[in-house]
């Protein structure tokens, strides 16, 4: 298996789902709003994770997401029993340059037609979505294609 080639930094995308509602950061949590001018949506630093030992790589690709320009970083915790996504202050950098994966920090990267749906390396069967509501927050569901959308547009950054 090849080595993957060393990165200086995360590539750097802006983020949608089908009904154009993109994210924003309020507090320390992510929340999908429409696409208007007055709306500053966040952008996504992503990284794939060095350390892919123990990844079945036919299910996508192993990543570490951040909020460009926050050193914040999006990892999933159990609250109260249930998977549950949060922001933690670190530096994509970091994990992707430490020495172990941080596995709360990944998720599966996959493909799906032209959108990517991120899967918590942690919790399988669990996606970051994007309610159907506008103004509600980004969250863990296991609930595909339900009241939420789990697949979102990746816009890379010029």
């Amino acid at each position: 298996m090849a080595t993957p080639q060393s990165v200086e930094y995360p590539q750097n995308y802006g983020i949608h789902d089908s009904l154009q509602m993109v994210w924003v950061l309020k507090g320390n949590s992510l929340t999908a709003v429409p696409f208007t001018n007055n709306v500053k949506p966040v952008r996504l630093d992503l990284v794939t994770c060095r350390h892919t030992e123990s990844h079945d790589a036919g299910k996508g690709n192993l990543v570490y997401l951040g909020i460009k320009g926050q050193n914040l970083c999006l990892c999933c915790a159990e609250v109260e029993g249930q998977p549950t996504l949060q922001l933690e202050e670190k530096q994509i950098m970091e994990m992707y340059n430490n020495n172990k994966a941080q596995k709360p920090f990944l998720f599966i990267c996959s493909t799906e037609g032209s959108t990517s749906a991120f899967e918590s390396a942690s919790y399988p069967g669990w996606f970051i979505a994007s309610s159907k509501m506008v103004g509600q927050p980004i969250i863990l569901t296991k609930e595909r294609g339900k009241n939420y959308n789990t697949n979102f547009y990746m816009e890379p950054e010029n």
